[in-house]
């Protein structure tokens, strides 16, 4: 096989929105339930799983507005992402941040931040 049989494999790995439910006094908000294939996702590359899950789409200008409420990793997945190289310790102990997940993220100038508020986030 060759690597171009995968792209016409969409039924297999494309998310799927299993449930959706209004969002109470809210005339047009909803909240979405999304599952995706771990097939989709490189094991141990939380990068590849965050990029593919949120990557361009925040950006998408069809979209008002868009918010990640919950995202619930399977054991079996998570435990192949290895950690930062010097120990989880030594990157809290930088950042002086502990008892809550790290996540880093790529601040773009196109999601239409002021330079002051652009120049906050990084």
């Amino acid at each position: 096989t060759v690597w171009t049989d995968g792209l016409t494999s969409l039924d297999r790995y494309k998310g799927r929105c299993y449930h959706i439910e209004p969002v109470a006094g809210e005339d047009s908000q909803w909240i979405c339930y999304v599952a995706y294939p771990l097939d989709l996702f490189e094991e141990g590359s939380v990068t590849n799983m965050f990029t593919s899950i949120v990557g361009n789409v925040f950006g998408f200008k069809a979209l008002r507005a868009l918010r990640l409420e919950d995202l619930r990793i399977p054991v079996a997945y998570a435990k192949t992402f290895q950690g930062p190289p010097h120990g989880i310790q030594v990157e809290r102990d930088k950042l002086n941040k502990y008892g809550r997940p790290l996540l880093g993220c790529t601040i773009k100038p196109k999601l239409g931040l002021s330079a002051k508020n652009y120049g906050r986030a990084c």
